[in-house]
């Protein structure tokens, strides 16, 4: 197939979104069009796809002690439990962040629960951290882990490992529900993610104090790494909503805590700046705002986060990444790694692709 042929059959799935899955609820259409994504590497196609997919040798980067075949992954909310890890590696994602996965399994808050925006290329969900717990979860990962490692030796897509608070704990015993997951989970994760920025728990953005979120980061770390027997990476995720002294001080206290790392941003409660009818929007209620809207506020918090650590910490931009140029511009702007998720509801399969092969265009006309 031509070049031009394989850029026409990437650009096909925007018209096929439309036509099948605009009008369907938006969790129906996403665990559909994850069941095909699996189905493709339980099938054998994905190793085929994986072959086209294959980021360039020239993206190849260094962070957190990894090697990653990317610099731009997949950001935790798509895969909640570990089913598609290998299936989502095929795509070409130079990592995979799995969950938010609890101590304890929750079904998550009632549906509906997801809607889009599709006029702001932008997603609500309040899905509430649905997931079978960690538990039930890291026997997948470790499988993944193992099975990503002979399919892809040398080079292989990094996993991360997302947890947060179990709706039913007590804030006050939410240190020791992180424990069980990071106890859980750490053995068989590249890198461990807190998450206390979400806004489908109640309480939980609480957590964000430096003065609560100080002992918990420790524990955690703590926990990890005794459990795995060796260095596990940590990074804390915040929200977009934090007022710019707040970042200044989760800055300072992960540079005091000597974490790996810090991943900006989660969703926004924020609705400014939509051109989706204010009517529409109110009716959906509460929730998470991710997608085009969140870009210049992540871009905002990046560049703060960085003025803040410099180069001693790793950060993780996510937030609004829809384009090769702009996982290019979270690079320039400091950070090390990007990620993405809502436009790949939108984009389908092929989008993660596109990205790594704009990324080596852009770079050879730096370059140049």
């Amino acid at each position: 197939m031509s070049t031009n042929g394989k850029t026409r059959t990437m650009r096909v799935y925007p018209t096929f979104f439309k036509l099948a899955f605009s009008w369907m609820d938006a969790e129906k259409a996403h665990k559909i069009g994850f069941q095909g994504i699996r189905l493709a590497h339980r099938s054998g196609a994905g190793r085929i796809l994986a072959r086209l997919t294959a980021p360039d040798a020239s993206l190849r980067t260094e962070a957190l002690g990894l090697t990653f075949p990317s610099p731009f992954g997949l950001a935790a909310g798509f895969d909640k439990e570990g089913h598609g890890i290998e299936a989502l590696a095929d795509l070409g994602f130079g990592h995979v962040e799995v969950g938010t996965i609890t101590g304890q399994a929750q079904p998550g808050n009632d549906k509906p629960r997801l809607f889009r925006l599709i006029e702001d290329r932008a997603v609500i969900n309040r899905m509430g951290f649905n997931n079978d717990g960690a538990a039930a979860v890291a026997p997948r990962l470790k499988s993944a882990r193992a099975a990503l490692q002979r399919l892809y030796p040398g080079n292989r897509p990094i996993i991360g490992v997302n947890i947060g608070k179990t709706k039913v704990v007590e804030l006050e015993d939410a240190t020791e529900d992180y424990l069980v997951s990071a106890r859980t989970l750490a053995p068989a994760a590249d890198y461990l993610v807190v998450n206390v920025s979400s806004p489908n728990t109640p309480g939980l953005r609480l957590l964000q104090n430096v003065e609560t979120l100080r002992p918990l980061l420790w524990a955690v770390g703590d926990a990890a790494d005794e459990a795995a027997g060796r260095h596990v990476p940590l990074l804390v995720k915040i929200a977009p909503d934090l007022s710019d002294e707040d970042i200044d001080d989760v800055a300072r206290l992960a540079l005091d805590l000597q974490l790996d790392g810090i991943i900006a941003t989660n969703t926004t409660i924020s609705r400014g700046g939509l051109t989706s009818d204010s009517s529409k929007v109110e009716s959906l209620g509460a929730g998470g705002l991710s997608g085009a809207p969140l870009k210049q506020r992540s871009l905002e918090v990046l560049r703060r986060l960085k003025e803040a650590v410099g180069e001693q910490l790793v950060l993780i931009a996510v937030g609004g990444v829809e384009t090769a140029r702009d996982v290019q511009d979270r690079l320039d702007a400091g950070a090390n790694l990007v990620q993405g998720y809502t436009a790949f509801l939108y984009e389908g399969p092929f989008w993660v692709s596109r990205i790594n092969k704009g990324l080596v265009k852009l770079r050879k006309g730096v370059s140049r």
